[in-house]
């Protein structure tokens, strides 16, 4: 569904932080602290089979069942090789201000490749961190829109949907979040991102189908319309198990894996505040992924402050309740 692709540039409200909870022993993620990992191993069948009869509820979950093709020591080769490629290619920027409405344009279609975003929208960050992982911060140009006062210009001059992300390249502007992200990947330099295995890149398209129902899934427990988020996240854990060559959706890290960052990024620290609930718990796949994550430093730059991110998650989901 579009509307889970691109942020409506006057969707998403902003406010003063909260303070979230936190035990030592599962710090707030996606900080710059590590996260603590529980070295209990526990099998997925186990967690699905204690948390679907304690709710007594039927989930379809997705199939994900086919057994991992890779030998212990390839294995265990491939993941220092993942790990290494998780750490993008970096190059420390000074992050522009946002535009406004008395904000003048930039000098459109000159031939520069511009990457308009806000900074607070999950969708567009995504495309953010591909480019920074691709290491194009020199030749993709970041534009922020403000987006609770936005310039005329942008949807008058640039992108009629008035939505970001939109990407400005060879006089043409695109838009939709998964979209850009495998345009990017594929038209411009720096290193693969999508996997060349067929087994790899079939289950990255379940995982990009999947998205939407996952996202629906967890926000509908926030405003008290569905039970199912736990389910959800054991979804997550089992996809995250589907290949041994290393700790991302796809073993090494891909786009799957910025596909759903911003959402965890943000679920994460808001169940630990809402709920005093650690998603990770019960979920080491889950726990390393983070872990890893944190490790990116592509992916760094584009995070948001876990107690913002809580706050306005606070106001667009509850503020009703």
């Amino acid at each position: 569904m579009a509307s889970l692709k691109i942020c409506n540039i006057s969707a998403i409200p902003t406010g003063s932080s909260s303070t979230s909870r936190s035990s030592s022993n599962h710090p707030i993620p996606f900080s710059s602290n590590p996260i603590t990992t529980t070295t209990t191993i526990l099998s997925i069948k186990s967690v699905l089979s204690s948390f679907h009869h304690a709710t007594n509820s039927v989930h379809p979950i997705l199939s994900f069942h086919r057994k991992p093709h890779f030998s212990m020591l390839a294995s265990k080769k491939s993941i220092i090789i993942s790990s290494a490629m998780s750490l993008g290619t970096y190059v420390q920027e000074d992050l522009p201000p946002a535009l406004d409405s008395t904000s003048d344009p930039p000098p459109l279609f000159d031939g520069t490749t511009r990457l308009y975003i806000s900074y607070t929208c999950p969708y567009a960050q995504r495309v953010w961190i591909t480019r920074n992982c691709k290491g194009l911060q020199d030749k993709i140009k970041l534009v922020p829109i403000e987006l609770k006062n936005r310039p005329a210009w942008y949807k008058e001059r640039v992108y009629p949907p008035n939505k970001v992300p939109a990407l400005e390249h060879n006089n043409e502007v695109k838009g939709e979040s998964l979209d850009l992200i495998k345009y990017i990947d594929t038209h411009f330099e720096g290193p693969s991102l999508f996997p060349d295995d067929p087994a790899k890149r079939q289950f990255a398209d379940e995982l990009f189908s999947y998205i939407d129902t996952f996202y629906k899934t967890v926000t509908s427990s926030f405003k008290g319309e569905g039970t199912d988020d736990g389910i959800a996240f054991d979804d997550i854990e089992i996809a995250l198990s589907e290949f041994e060559d290393g700790p991302f959706f796809l073993g090494q890290f891909s786009l799957v894996d910025i596909a759903y960052a911003p959402f965890i990024e943000r679920f994460h620290p808001f169940f630990m505040d809402v709920k005093n609930y650690d998603i990770t718990h019960g979920r080491p796949k889950l726990a390393t992924w983070i872990e890893e994550m944190n490790k990116n430093e592509g992916y760094k730059q584009t995070r948001r402050d876990p107690k913002e991110l809580v706050e306005s998650y606070k106001q667009r989901f509850m503020a009703r309740l």
